[in-house]
Order: structure tokens, then C-alpha cells, then sequence
């Protein structure tokens, strides 16, 4: 495919924006961008420079440190995938610990930290060819971008999907836990004003309850088809 796209996927946690976004990527040898990956990079950053240890948390003690941070994605040949560099640091295992799972949501809602992760991902897609995960990446980041799609499921999966994959990982902890969480989650995304959790008029729904990786893999390729012809045929 010759004329080159950018694909933005937004939808709940564990609803496999993830999964669905590397694959695309893959296929297409597009650039992956796990927006995501970027706020639990501040949220890990934050935690370094123990600026959690306070209950006088302050968002001004926070702000003026964001101008050290350099986050770039590299490919990782061992492992085959891309990995996320904080200054320079692979910290790809590291940010998906417990403790900052339980501070990215909150870091999310400052505006300050939404705009500069929201800059370095323009930047990162201002040649196209990238494929971008995240919650308010179709209406806020890349309004613009040629295709959009929204991913839900329901709660029970997501949660089984999240649990699956946390003792996978070693980690003890119950269905309901994960569920209650991701209801948690679910509620801060939808309801934080700053950008918040939303499906956009032009965004494609793909709900994946019972849906195969296969099978949103076809319909989305059918979707990039139809896009990338329509646009040759404009500019043609």
C-alpha cells in the first residue's frame, strides 16, 4: 500500500486496542505508537522522583520536571516489538508495574502533561504511516486521521482478558479485583474533562466480545482498502 494512512484506535481498557494496533502495524510495517505506554512513562517518572510520597501532592511540584523528559519508541529485535525509551532507558517492563498502573489514570487528567504527550505524538505521525492506541487519540490527537475505530467489549471479557494476562505475568490477584478496577478506569476515562473517553462522529465500532483477532484484522484491512483507493482516486 503505497499511499500511507494514519490509523487511530481509541476504545475501554482491555478492550484489545493494543493486540489489534501492533498487528495492523506489522502487516502494514507501519510505526506503532502506544499512547498509553507514554502517560504510564510519566506516571513511572513521577513515582522515580517521588513525588507520590506526599499527601501534599501538588501538580505545580510535577509540572516544571516535564521539560527532562525524552520518550522515544525503538524496535526491539529479541523480543519483536517495539519497546518505549524514557531518556534513553528501555523502561517497557517497568511501566507495566502495579504501582504504576494505580497512578497513571490520575496523572491523565493534568492538562499540562496531556499536552506535551499530545505534541510528541503529532510529531511522531507528521509522515503518516503510523498506527496509534489510545483513548482521545481519533477526536483529540489526530482529528484528522483517515481512519478511526473504537473498540469496546463487554466488562466480563475485558476483565477475564486483563486477569488473564496479569497472572500470565506472576501477579496474584482475583477476577473481581480486576473487574472492580476496570469499572474504575472505565468511569475516570469517560468522565475526566480533559479529553475524555468518547466514540467520534466518523469512528468505525468494533465491538470484540466475540470477535477473533482474525476476523478485525479482515474488516479492517476491507476498511483500509476502501480509504486508500477512495483517496488515490481523489488525488488521481
Amino acid at each position: 500500500m503505497n499511499q500511507k494512512i494514519i490509523i487511530a484506535i481509541d476504545g475501554y481498557s482491555s478492550s484489545g486496542k493494543s493486540t489489534l494496533a501492533k498487528a495492523i502495524s506489522k502487516k502494514l510495517k507501519y510505526k506503532y505508537i502506544d499512547s498509553g505506554a507514554m502517560y504510564r512513562s510519566i506516571a513511572l517518572f513521577a513515582i522515580q522522583k517521588n513525588i507520590f510520597d506526599s499527601d501534599l501532592w501538588n501538580i505545580r511540584n510535577f509540572i516544571p520536571l516535564l521539560k527532562e523528559i525524552n520518550l522515544k519508541f525503538k524496535w526491539n529485535q529479541k523480543y519483536n516489538r517495539t519497546d518505549i525509551f524514557l531518556n534513553e532507558e528501555n523502561i517497557q517492563s517497568k511501566i507495566r508495574s502495579e504501582q504504576v498502573e494505580s497512578k497513571v489514570s490520575f496523572i491523565s487528567q493534568f492538562p499540562e502533561i496531556r499536552e506535551k504527550l499530545t505534541l510528541m505524538q503529532r510529531n511522531l505521525g507528521k509522515n503518516k504511516g503510523i498506527v496509534v492506541d489510545g483513548r482521545d487519540v481519533g477526536n483529540y490527537v489526530f482529528p484528522k486521521s483517515e481512519l478511526k475505530i473504537f473498540m469496546k467489549g463487554s466488562i466480563e471479557i475485558r476483565s477475564y482478558r486483563r486477569y488473564k494476562d496479569l497472572k500470565n505475568r506472576g501477579k496474584e490477584v482475583s477476577y473481581e479485583e480486576v473487574k472492580k478496577n476496570l469499572i474504575h478506569r472505565d468511569i475516570m476515562d469517560i468522565s475526566r474533562n480533559i479529553s475524555p473517553l468518547k466514540k467520534s462522529i466518523d469512528s468505525i465500532e468494533i465491538d470484540n466480545t466475540f470477535l477473533s483477532i482474525e476476523k478485525q484484522l479482515n474488516l479492517i484491512f476491507q476498511l483500509i482498502k476502501k480509504i486508500t483507493y477512495h483517496t488515490y482516486e481523489t488525488i488521481k
